[in-house]
Parts: C-alpha cells; structure tokens; sequence
C-alpha cells in the first residue's frame, strides 16, 4: 500500500458546522459512552462532506471530540483512500484503472481527466475539478467507469466524460447511470431473457400447502 501523508499546506482551525455536529453526536450516540472511539470513521466522512477533504485541525478536532489520541485519527486518515488528505475541486472524479475498465476505454478517460484538469490529485484553475485513479469500485460489467462525487457514471466514452464536465462546469445536474441508457446489468439494447412480466409480478402465484404441516386441532 503507498504512503499516504498529509498536505504540505493547512488551514489553521477547522469548526464543525451545526449540521456536521449534529450529525456526529448522532453517530456517537450509537455507541456506549466508552466505545464512542468507534464512531471515528463515520464523523471523519461527515467532516469530509463538510470540507471536501481531511485537514490536519480537523482530524485534532475529531480526536478532541472522541477523546482519543489524535495519532490514532491520523492511522485512520492515513490508511482509508476513501478520505482526502489534500484539497479537492467542487466536484472529485475518481477514475478506475484496473484491468476491465482499463480494457474498456479507461486510458482515453484519464486522458480527458489530465487535458481538462490536469495531473492526478491537482485542483483545475477554476476550482471545479480534480480526479484520481482508483483500483476497481465493482461496476465492471459497465466498464469503463468513473465515480463523481458521489454517484457512478459507467459505460463511457471520452465524449461522454466530457459532457458530463461540460454539464457540471455550467452548473447543472447530472444523472448517474449508464450513458448508454443500460438498464444496471443488462446487455447492450436491453434484457434478453425473463422477459415476460408475468414471471415476476405476482399473476402466476398459486396458494400452496406446505407438506407436513400439524392437522388442526
């Protein structure tokens, strides 16, 4: 596993908002008081949604609040790729790169990622994007891939992509899915087998009597 270290460059406090709180005392709450350590995962996400990333004053401020050691936040920071230890543009891409999406088309992607935006982990200019390679997020069959935010876009092609960019850049709403309007697993233009809706709207069910049942008394 590769070394995962903080950002050189860090804000000087970190605050959890009223929500960020509110939520997190959710969280601890599930736990008993003595076991509320356990909620360090989940409160360090919920800090992540606020912030965007996982700052050295936050990961302190996490410690402070489950009364732990803050070397043990960093363990968790540190080791879980799903948190961001660096700044990251309004909207994260994370491209996967392992073999069926990289079969598929994912190097085209990653080349649409560094025109775009630039090297893996840098923020664009104008502060709307940056992306990684990921290992595989288990959507290969619709290969390739790539998570925004926090939704999966699959089936792509490189025009594809940067529509889906061109959409985000100017302020709208994306819908997740496939791009080629696949129904989840399905072969391209749709299922070919168990067709029929009567196999699974409930019209051909019959009541049975299960044998060895007790006689009534």
């Amino acid at each position: 596993m590769s070394v995962r270290r903080l950002a050189a460059a860090q804000p000087e406090s970190f605050a959890f908002s009223s929500a960020t709180m509110e939520q997190a005392r959710w969280w601890m709450a599930k736990y008993p008081p003595e076991r509320k350590q356990s909620a360090v995962i989940p409160i360090m996400w919920l800090v992540q949604k606020q912030e965007g990333w996982v700052s050295e004053p936050a990961i302190r401020a996490i410690a402070a609040l489950l009364e732990m050691a803050t070397i043990r936040v960093l363990e968790v920071a540190t080791f879980y790729t799903m948190f961001q230890l660096a700044p990251v543009g309004k909207h994260h891409l994370q491209v996967c790169g392992t073999t069926p999406c990289m079969l598929r088309g994912a190097e085209e992607l990653k080349n649409v990622c560094k025109s775009r935006i630039g090297a893996k982990h840098a923020v664009s200019a104008d502060g709307l994007f940056s992306w990684e390679e990921v290992e595989c997020m288990g959507a290969c069959v619709n290969a390739p891939m790539v998570a925004i935010d926090d939704y999966y876009h699959e089936d792509l092609t490189p025009d594809a992509l940067e529509a889906l960019m061109d959409k985000l850049a100017r302020g709208e709403k994306i819908a997740s899915g496939s791009a080629t309007g696949r129904i989840t697993s399905a072969p391209e233009g749709g299922p070919q087998v168990l067709t029929d809706p009567a196999l699974y709207d409930g019209s051909l069910a019959k009541r049975i009597t299960l044998p060895g049942l007790p006689e009534k008394v």
